[in-house]
C-alpha cells in the first residue's frame, strides 16, 4: 500500500501509523543505544529471563507464581525464585484478522483502530529497547521476526497495514495465532493481543492462564459504539445493493442485537478477567494510545 495514501478510517496507512510515534515518544529526541534509536529507557535490561538464578525469602509484593515450593517445604518459610534478567525483551503483537473487525461507524473501522493500537505498541517497544515481532493466524505467512529499534517497528507496521487493509483470505482463527505466539514467547516477554470479542469465545478459557504465565499479557477488545449501544429506532443497512431496515425499538430485534454484539463483549471481559489478563475495550473512535498504561512502566534491573 502506498504510504502517502490519506487516512480515511477504512484502511490504515503507513503514514498514520508512523505518526503515532509522537504519542508514545513525545517531542524529545530519542536516545541512541545499542540498537540505534531506542527511546528513553533507563536500561536495556528488562524483566525476568528464562534462566533460574537463586531463591530468597518471600517478600510482600513478590509474584506468587514464582514461589520455590521445594525450598519453602524444606525450610518452613516461603521462598521465591529469582531469574537472570532478560536483556532483550520481546514485545509480540498478535493480530486477529477476523472479518468482523472490518467494520465501523465512528471515526474509523475497528480494523484500523487495531492497526493503530499495534503501532502504539511498536513505538512503546522502541522506547523500551525491546525486540518487536508480530503475527496473525495464517498457515502460509510467517511471523514478522523479532528485530529491535525503528527497523523492527517499521517491519511490523508494514504487516499491520497489509493485514488490516482488507480481511485476509487465509485467516485461521485467533486460537491458532495464540498457539504460535506461545512457542515464540519467553518468560519476561510482553504480548499484545488485538481481538474482536467474538474471537475470544472461540479460544478455550484454560488457554489464557497458561499463556500469561511469567509473561505480561494485554488484550484489547476492538468495539464500535453502534455495537455496544444502538439507538432505539429503525436503522437502515445496505448489503449487496439491497436496503434492509432493522427496527431496534422492537424487543425481539434488540435482543438478537444484544446476543450478537453485547453478550460476546461481556463474555470476553469475564473470561479474561478470571484468567488474570489485563484487558481493555478499545472503541473505534477512542484515542489509540489510551490503553498504553496497561503495558506498565519501563523496568530496570
Amino acid at each position: 500500500m502506498d504510504s502517502t495514501t490519506t487516512a480515511n478510517g477504512i484502511a490504515p496507512t503507513l503514514d498514520e501509523l508512523v505518526a503515532l510515534r509522537r504519542s508514545v515518544l513525545g517531542r524529545r529526541p530519542p536516545r541512541r543505544g545499542r540498537h540505534g534509536l531506542s527511546g528513553q529507557a533507563a536500561s536495556p535490561v528488562r524483566g525476568r529471563g528464562m534462566e533460574y538464578a537463586e531463591s530468597r525469602e518471600y517478600a510482600i509484593g513478590d509474584d506468587a507464581r514464582h514461589i520455590d515450593w521445594r525450598l519453602t517445604a524444606r525450610t518452613g518459610k516461603p521462598h521465591t525464585k529469582l531469574f537472570q534478567a532478560e536483556r532483550e525483551r520481546l514485545t509480540l503483537i498478535v493480530a486477529d484478522t477476523a472479518p468482523t473487525l472490518y467494520f465501523g461507524t465512528r471515526a474509523r473501522f475497528k480494523s484500523v483502530q487495531a492497526a493503530r493500537a499495534g503501532a502504539v505498541a511498536c513505538w512503546a517497544a522502541v522506547r523500551d529497547g525491546d525486540r518487536i515481532a508480530a503475527l496473525r493466524a495464517s498457515v502460509r505467512e510467517p511471523p514478522r521476526t523479532p528485530v529491535a529499534g525503528v527497523r523492527g517497528a517499521l517491519r511490523v507496521l508494514d504487516g499491520l497495514v497489509r493485514w488490516y487493509t482488507q480481511p485476509p483470505q487465509d485467516d485461521a482463527g485467533l486460537g491458532m495465532a495464540l498457539d504460535h505466539a506461545d512457542r515464540l514467547l519467553r518468560p519476561g516477554s510482553r504480548l499484545l493481543v488485538l481481538a474482536d470479542p467474538l474471537s475470544i469465545a472461540a479460544v478455550p478459557e484454560s488457554r489464557w492462564p497458561t499463556l500469561a504465565q511469567h509473561r505480561e499479557v494485554v488484550v484489547l477488545l476492538l468495539s464500535d459504539p453502534l455495537e455496544r449501544d444502538p439507538p432505539r429506532r429503525a436503522l437502515p443497512f445496505f448489503s449487496a445493493g439491497h436496503r434492509l431496515e432493522l427496527d431496534l425499538a422492537a424487543s425481539a430485534p434488540r435482543q438478537r442485537w444484544d446476543q450478537t454484539f453485547v453478550a460476546p463483549l461481556r463474555h470476553a471481559l469475564a473470561v479474561l478477567g478470571r484468567s488474570g489478563i489485563r484487558v481493555q475495550v478499545l472503541s473505534s473512535e477512542a484515542d489509540s494510545a489510551m490503553w498504553l498504561p496497561l503495558f506498565g512502566q519501563t523496568r530496570a534491573a
